[in-house]
């Protein structure tokens, strides 16, 4: 089997097991457990509680100390135990805190697919700005099929969307030992400052101001790709208590409406080569910005009635919003860092988006929709809550453009950046 496939398989299961449950536990926890609201915000954190330390932690270990496909691996296997014990929650308390625990396996696996594959890669004689991309494709593809699985099967308001993906964890955890080797790069006697001794040598990057910069945006994009996750499902599910709407297809299978976004996801990652060699990272990471003002604002405006044409086309801009910022965001990251440091960059920039960006946009979210978008009896002002939300993604467009100054030379166009920018 080649290289390509053997990450295309890696890659699909990752994220069929987000997939799974990610747009429709929602719907389990008001529909099935009848649970309150607040308590789901709790649970959506966790995702960025777990983030905030476990990708760097699982970063440093690989840099240093077990071989990353064989960390990755132990970590699947873990979180397959945890989801299938997942349902056995009998409160929001108990569900948070298995929640928080799963998300402290699955968290990290992100950034180490991603530094496994970059080395497979590497070690091949690939181009990983050419390349990985239409593998990392596959990954969406995965995401796609688990949540049409769960749809059709009429499993998003049960607990079986965690027994699909707990099976899909405990699978790809044995195929990971099966993957190329990722050894540590960064011996022990190798050490020398007091960063490296802690093994937070990436953490120098911040000590560029355009990484600072990039890092800090970074965060904030985070945050509108949980906003997005968080409310997206929710919204067309709130459609339902609209007679004229009830009936419709988009109330009827919302998660197969929101997986347009996974599929217009797919086109945009073929796309990412093109746009970071021709553009630069800067241009890109601006259309992610101006692309998720666009994806809010749609949602603004749509409904499942006449208007969903703009709910579709806010699915469709989804692909080039989150793919421009996550995807290109790792790469551009690979090309900063020195080769024994990787792990624990893309494991830094997982804390930023994932960690940080989503703690702050789930727990701001929240108290800003209970506090001016949620009526007294409890239904919520969507038009202004994805309104406010697009006009946050303008701003941070317009503040991006004059502070983060990276230029786009020959150069950068034949490989982002000519030289590492840190090393140990």
């Amino acid at each position: 089997m080649s290289i390509k496939l053997r990450l295309i398989v890696m890659n699909f299961l990752q994220f069929f097991i987000w997939g799974a449950w990610l747009l429709t536990i929602g719907a389990y926890w008001f529909q099935d457990r009848h649970w309150s609201g607040t308590g789901f915000g709790a649970i959506f954190s966790t995702m960025g509680i777990a983030a905030l330390f476990a990708p760097s932690i699982a970063g440093i270990i690989a840099d240093k100390w077990l071989n990353a496909e064989k960390l990755y691996g132990l970590l699947q296997i873990g979180g397959a135990v945890v989801l299938f014990t997942l349902p056995l929650a009998d409160s929001p308390a108990a569900m948070f805190w298995i929640m928080l625990l799963n998300m402290v396996f699955y968290m990290p696996t992100i950034a180490l697919a991603i530094a496994v594959s970059y080395n497979a890669l590497k070690t091949d004689g690939k181009d990983v700005v050419r390349d990985y991309p239409p593998i990392r494709v596959w990954g969406t593809i995965g995401f796609i099929v688990a949540l049409w699985m769960v749809s059709l099967l009429h499993l998003e308001t049960s607990s079986g969307q965690f027994y699909v993906a707990s099976g899909a964890s405990l699978l790809l955890g044995l195929y990971a030992f099966t993957l190329p080797p990722c050894p540590p790069k960064l011996g022990r006697s190798e050490s020398r400052s007091l960063l490296d001794r802690l093994g937070l040598t990436s953490f120098a990057l911040f000590r560029h101001p355009n990484m600072a910069v990039f890092f800090f945006f970074a965060m904030l994009l985070g945050a509108a790709l949980q906003l997005t996750n968080a409310y997206g499902d929710t919204f067309l599910h709130d459609f339902a208590n609209v007679p004229a709407y009830r009936d419709l297809l988009a109330v009827r299978y919302p998660a197969i409406i929101m997986s347009i976004s996974q599929v217009s996801e797919t086109l945009f990652i073929l796309a990412i080569p093109f746009f970071l060699r021709r553009f630069g990272i800067k241009t890109v990471m601006v259309i992610s910005m101006l692309a998720w003002c666009l994806r809010f604002g749609l949602f603004a405006y749509g409904d499942p009635g006449d208007g969903l044409w703009m709910i579709l086309a806010s699915c469709v801009v989804y692909g080039m919003a989150f793919d421009f910022f996550n995807i290109s965001g790792s790469l551009f990251v690979e090309t900063q860092s020195d080769p024994k440091i990787r792990a624990s960059a893309q494991g830094l920039f997982m804390v930023m988006t994932n960690g940080v960006g989503a703690v702050l946009g789930s727990s701001l979210s929240g108290i800003i929709i209970d506090r001016w978008f949620t009526y007294s009896d409890q239904s919520k002002d969507w038009h202004g809550i994805w309104l406010t939300f697009s006009l946050y993604a303008l701003a941070m467009a317009i503040f991006f453009v004059p502070l983060f100054k990276q230029k786009h030379d020959a150069a950068a166009r034949r490989n982002l950046h000519p030289e590492p920018m840190v090393g140990p």
